[in-house]
C-alpha cells in the first residue's frame, strides 16, 4: 500500500508540470527567451551549488522568485523546475526530485502571480518580496518536501506520523526560509532592475 501511494504520488507530481511546459512550446518563444530562461536557470544552479557545504542555506529559491517578479510566473514556474532537475546532476538524482520540481516551481509561479506587473523598485515592495521569500520556503517548499518524506518513510498513511515529520522539517524550512529572505534582502532590486530592462528592451 505504501509503495501505492508512492508511485501515485510521483505521477501527480510529473503530469501536474506538464501543462506547463506545453504552453511554453505553444508559444513559440524566440531563441533570446530561451537564452534568457537558460541564463537564469545557470544562475540559479551555481547559486546552489556555491552553498553546498552550509546544509539548507541555499539562494536557489531566490533567484527563482527574483525570476518571477521580473520576468513573471511562467518563467518563475519553469526556472524553478528547470533549476531543481539541473542542480539535482551535481546533488543527485532520484525520486525526489519531480518533488523539487514541483515546489520551486510553485514557489516561483506564485511569485510571479503576486508581484509581477506590480512590483516597484522601493524598500516597502523589496520587504514585500522577502517576506514572501520566507514564507514560501517555510509553507510552499518545506511541506511539499515533507509530504515527500511522509509518504517515503511511513508504513501507514497516519495524522500524527505526518504531523511529527512536518514538526521535525520545520527548523530545516525556517533556516531555508531565512537564506531566502536574506539573498531576496541583497539582490532583489538590483536584479528585478535589470530583468525588468530586458523585458522592455526584448518585448518577452
Amino acid at each position: 500500500m505504501q509503495k501505492n501511494y508512492y508511485l501515485i504520488s510521483i505521477l501527480i507530481v510529473i503530469f501536474s508540470m506538464i501543462p506547463f511546459f506545453m504552453m511554453f512550446e505553444r508559444k513559440r518563444p524566440h531563441a533570446r527567451e530561451v537564452m534568457m530562461l537558460a541564463v537564469l536557470v545557470t544562475t540559479a544552479v551555481l547559486s546552489r551549488a556555491v552553498f553546498f557545504m552550509i546544509p539548507f542555506f541555499k539562494p536557489m529559491l531566490a533567484v527563482v522568485i527574483i525570476s518571477a517578479v521580473g520576468l513573471g510566473g511562467r518563467c518563475g514556474m519553469l526556472v524553478g523546475t528547470l533549476s531543481a532537475f539541473v542542480s539535482n546532476f551535481m546533488f543527485g538524482q532520484g525520486p525526489w526530485t519531480v518533488w523539487q520540481m514541483i515546489a520551486t516551481g510553485l514557489c516561483g509561479l506564485a511569485a510571479g502571480i503576486l508581484f509581477s506587473g506590480r512590483y516597484r523598485d522601493n524598500l516597502f515592495y523589496t520587504v514585500c518580496v522577502c517576506v514572501y521569500g520566507f514564507f514560501a520556503a517555510v509553507f510552499i517548499y518545506g511541506p511539499i518536501m515533507d509530504t515527500y518524506s511522509a509518504l517515503l518513510y511511513t508504513g501507514h498513511m497516519t495524522g500524527k506520523q505526518f504531523l511529527a515529520i512536518y514538526l521535525a522539517g520545520l527548523p530545516v524550512n525556517i533556516i531555508h526560509g531565512f537564506s531566502t529572505c536574506l539573498f531576496l534582502a541583497l539582490f532583489c532590486r538590483n536584479m528585478e532592475r535589470k530583468l525588468r530592462r530586458i523585458k522592455i528592451k526584448y518585448n518577452f
